[in-house]
């Protein structure tokens, strides 16, 4: 419980391995639920059918006896709608409060609901000594999604905005790491709808961030991640540096990274990290390539094409829309290099992306003969 009137009811599911069956989670994950607590009581969303007799065990826990009138659905996607018929089996006169299009969704999941409320942006529900005025937040990341503000507490029920990787209490002094790498990739796609709900939650006296994953924020953590969202969500640069994403068969592409890395940091890089597309998680290479300014793709020509996990980054970067990025690029070819071709040609599907000079090409290996031409392309990432 944070406040007297807020319970936390969720739960940790410290066993998941993947996050929507493709984001590693060495830590885990959460699903947060919250009872407010006034003459009627709310239950503000459920959790993964994987908690869902935990989950059940808390809610009983906190409304000791009592029954929940209302249960708030902010968005449908089974992590948190996943227990929603058990819930209603075991409390069927709760009335269920939601958009037009998450009952919509419901159906669809085969969730029948007796008792309903339609809510839409501005509406607000009197719980009794608590409100509820409805957000819509459509695109962030469902279309479906409602957010909610209890204006007596100054608390801000966010859906998955504001969420991060891991357990409820995961790395409690460094919120942003798993924060950045849930948003990019979970979110990342919709920049210009979460712009526009942080335009009107700037509007809002919000002292405290209630998420659907992840710890609630208030204080220092609050005003860090808000300032984070909006350089997110505008596709800004956060850190000044340069990522290198190699995709190698042989060692050999992976060889003139590190060179080029080396070189970068003699020159005096702010910031330089490098990444393995063919073993490093996918997620982290995703989070900073839209954390820094530049980035160089150096990879090996593979059947006429580029090595697939370079393929598979590239299509990742442009479906979470990529942009407003400087990139440089290596390739590498025994006999007939296409790598710098092609991924130029996908770069260019992208918003506002610069390719500088030189692209550099080795065969084979990297010689001696080689190191001008990657100078050059160090020094043309330095400007």
């Amino acid at each position: 419980m944070y406040s007297d009137k807020i319970k936390y009811i969720g739960c940790d599911d410290a066993d998941l391995d993947l996050f929507e069956s493709q984001y590693d989670v060495p830590e885990g994950m959460c699903y947060n639920s919250y009872l407010l607590q006034a003459e009627k009581l709310a239950v503000m969303d459920t959790v993964d059918k994987r908690k869902s007799k935990e989950w059940l065990s808390h809610l009983s826990l906190g409304l000791d006896g009592r029954q929940p009138d209302y249960l708030i659905v902010h968005h449908m996607e089974p992590d948190h709608s996943g227990t929603i018929r058990d819930f209603l089996q075991a409390y069927p006169e709760t009335t269920v409060v939601a958009g037009k299009q998450a009952f919509q969704l419901m159906s669809q999941f085969g969730i029948e609901v007796s008792k309903t409320m339609v809510v839409k942006e501005g509406d607000i529900l009197d719980l009794g000594g608590l409100t509820l005025q409805f957000i819509a937040a459509p695109m962030v990341h469902w279309p479906e999604v409602m957010m909610s503000y209890v204006p007596q507490e100054k608390t801000l029920f966010s859906a998955d905005a504001f969420g991060k990787f891991g357990t409820y209490d995961a790395d409690p002094d460094d919120w942003a790491c798993e924060a950045r790498r849930y948003y990019f990739n979970i979110c990342g796609k919709y920049g210009q709808p979460v712009s526009r709900v942080l335009d009107k939650a700037a509007k809002l006296d919000i002292q405290t961030i209630a998420p659907l994953h992840g710890p609630v924020l208030d204080g220092e953590k609050l005003a860090e991640a808000l300032r984070l969202y909006s350089i997110w969500s505008k596709y800004d640069v956060e850190t000044e540096g340069v990522l290198i994403a190699y995709a190698s068969i042989h060692g050999n592409t992976r060889h003139a990274a590190e060179t080029l890395a080396e070189m970068l940091r003699q020159k005096g890089c702010p910031k330089v990290a490098i990444t393995d597309l063919t073993r490093d998680d996918m997620g982290e290479a995703i989070e900073d390539a839209f954390r820094m300014n530049k980035m160089v793709l150096c990879c090996a020509t593979y059947d006429m094409d580029i090595f697939p996990p370079m393929h598979m980054f590239l299509h990742e970067l442009g479906q979470k829309q990529y942009q407003n990025r400087i990139v440089g690029l290596l390739e590498n070819g025994s006999w007939a290099p296409q790598a710098g071709r092609i991924m130029k040609g996908m770069l260019e599907q992208m918003k506002n992306i610069s390719i500088v000079d030189p692209i550099v090409t080795i065969k084979s290996s990297l010689h001696d003969t080689d190191l001008a031409a990657l100078e050059a392309l160090a020094d043309a990432m330095m400007k």
